[in-house]
């Protein structure tokens, strides 16, 4: 690996845009360009979070009802396994083909997705597919954008002014992220459609916008590339195959409360596996390799990728944690109905959203003077910080002490992200470029999606060890029959998570099929499906819980601090590499 040059030179690059290079007045259209697009796929990411209730409401389909869970998991899966699965390939058509052609290609896909999302004509199942199918779609058209946006930023921006350029560029795809939360809120307050309506006429500005103004930059070569067909396909069957196992294992089997001893997702991970190993023998092998190996020579493009990596698995499952903590047992307990809860999650997570925007282009101006290095690892300190605090609140917090830690977490995030994702775009020759971003963004997202299945499976084993017995001697106080309400609490526990994500009474929904609240006295029925009892029910096995998810957090987040530290001095290719 190269370690070269002082700690100022690292953001130094092979450039390809040097001061006679692109003008002041197109990197700017770039920029602006670019972080729109990173944006609304961010955006894109969440948005349905919030607005599943009325999403599900509106296409007639129960996601609770036995055999629909499905259903839900994959409104929220599949556009991130998408996104994992697809950019690094994304982003070696853009170095092969031209990345601003590819890109521009990516807003048409995205924003073509977007219009057919708006115009659902089915309902119940076949409305469920239809969303999910397209919201697929549109995934492939944000990994488009988000593969090549880094790419075409660093090909625009000489070294100076990288940070913060990638920096604001980074910044706005994880602030889109949290938007969509309030976002998704207000607008099916109008219309459940309205969070698909959203993003076409930007689509459609933004794709006309990139057409007419963004060109190549990038240094052109006689060279006729070559695809790595079976790179490609080893690569996306065994990344593919191993998360879909973790959106299966999160989903209930049998008896089990999940489906890790379904013998698909066994098969799924054998396979997988076998795979991502055999991908792994051919990128070494391969004449122009898709997932350029060669790069992880690059001290500061390996550690930075797993720093990167590190800080997506200890915070991708964060949201949804955080969602149901405020779903689930504060905003109930502090007067809010059920069904008004995921609007007001999203506001009361706005201080972590501020935090990215207030560090991020900061800590991106200040990495362009001192290096990437320093900045980097502090703001993984800080994040690694914030959970240790997350896990010493009570599950009945005074709000200020919340918002100050996850204001933390967010600061730390935004530190951190500006000047990692600047060292590893520097620290490649121009050409990889594409593949580099890929290469990052896979990690990213990877990381999300992994970790959103680890976070649930820590949630849900813990739940479902102490959580059954606390319901059946809960429900049978208030005279709900001893048969019925051991069969409520044999349920499994992600039923309950599901149905505080989705704003709905836990309790209801548990007990609903068995008519056993119409035959209660109204005092007990009322108090069944009032704001606390569900609150308190699980409050306990809840915040054991949240110690075990935010430890494994924190602990993450301190061997990333690590990884980030371990950098190096330069973020400087090295020039006696050869670009496969």
């Amino acid at each position: 690996m190269s370690s070269r040059g002082p700690e100022s030179a690292d953001t130094a690059v092979l450039s390809s845009a040097p001061a006679s290079g692109p003008g002041d007045r197109y990197r700017w259209v770039v920029l602006a360009n670019t972080t729109a697009a990173v944006f609304m796929s961010g955006l894109d990411g969440s948005i349905v979070l919030i607005a599943l209730p009325a999403i599900f409401r509106g296409i007639d389909l129960d996601p609770l009802a036995p055999g629909n869970v499905g259903f839900l998991l994959w409104m929220i899966m599949g556009y991130r396994l998408v996104q994992a699965v697809l950019v690094v390939p994304l982003g070696r058509l853009g170095d092969m083909f031209g990345r601003v052609r590819i890109y521009n290609l990516g807003f048409l896909v995205f924003t073509i997705a977007s219009v057919l999302l708006s115009f659902d004509p089915f309902h119940g199942g076949g409305g469920a597919v239809w969303l999910i199918v397209w919201r697929m779609l549109q995934a492939i058209g944000g990994s488009i954008l988000m593969a090549n946006s880094a790419a075409i930023l660093t090909d625009a921006f000489p070294s100076d002014q990288r940070g913060f350029a990638l920096g604001l560029n980074q910044i706005a795809a994880l602030a889109g992220m949290f938007i969509g939360l309030v976002a998704g809120g207000l607008l099916v307050l109008w219309d459940w459609r309205a969070v698909f309506w959203v993003n076409v006429p930007v689509g459609v500005f933004g794709t006309v916008w990139a057409y007419l103004r963004l060109r190549e930059t990038a240094p052109r070569s006689d060279h006729r590339p070559r695809v790595d067909w079976w790179g490609n396909a080893t690569f996306t069957v065994g990344l593919s195959a191993l998360l879909v196992a973790i959106t299966e294992g999160i989903h209930p089997y049998g008896h089990h409360s999940m489906g890790w001893t379904n013998p698909l997702v066994v098969w799924l991970l054998i396979g997988g596996t076998v795979a991502l190993l055999a991908f792994v023998v051919i990128e070494f092998r391969a004449a122009e390799p898709m997932f350029a190996p060669k790069l992880f020579r690059i001290r500061a493009f390996t550690f930075g990728n797993l720093a990167g990596f590190g800080c997506r698995l200890a915070q991708g499952g964060l949201q949804f944690m955080l969602i149901i903590w405020l779903q689930g047992i504060w905003l109930p307990l502090h007067g809010y109905d059920y069904s008004d809860t995921p609007l007001w999650a999203g506001i009361y997570l706005l201080p972590m959203t501020a935090g990215f925007l207030v560090a991020g282009p900061l800590s991106g101006r200040l990495s362009d003077r001192i290096g990437s290095r320093g900045p980097a690892t502090v703001g993984m300190l800080i994040f690694a910080a914030s959970f240790v605090g997350l896990m010493l609140l009570p599950t009945d917090f005074p709000y200020w002490l919340f918002a100050v830690l996850i204001a933390a977490n967010g600061i730390g995030v935004g530190v951190f992200s500006s000047p990692n994702t600047s060292a590893i775009m520097g620290s490649v020759p121009a050409s990889q470029r594409g593949v580099a971003s890929g290469m990052r963004a896979t990690f990213q997202n990877t990381g999300t999606a992994l970790s959103i299945g680890v976070f649930f499976s820590l949630m849900i084993a813990g739940l479902a060890h102490s959580l059954p017995h606390t319901m059946s001697t809960g429900l049978t106080a208030q005279g709900v029959p001893a048969p019925v309400a051991d069969h409520a609490a044999s349920l499994p526990p992600v039923s309950s998570l599901f149905a505080s994500i989705l704003g709905v009474n836990p309790i209801g929904t548990l007990l609903g099929p068995s008519g056993v609240l119409h035959t209660l006295p109204a005092a007990n029925s009322a108090t069944l499906t009032g704001r606390e009892f569900f609150p308190s029910l699980i409050s306990p096995s809840f915040h054991h819980g949240l110690v075990i998810v935010f430890g494994v957090s924190a602990a993450i987040g301190l061997l990333s601090a690590l990884a980030s530290a371990l950098r190096g001095n330069a973020s400087q290719a090295d020039t006696t590499h050869d670009d496969r």
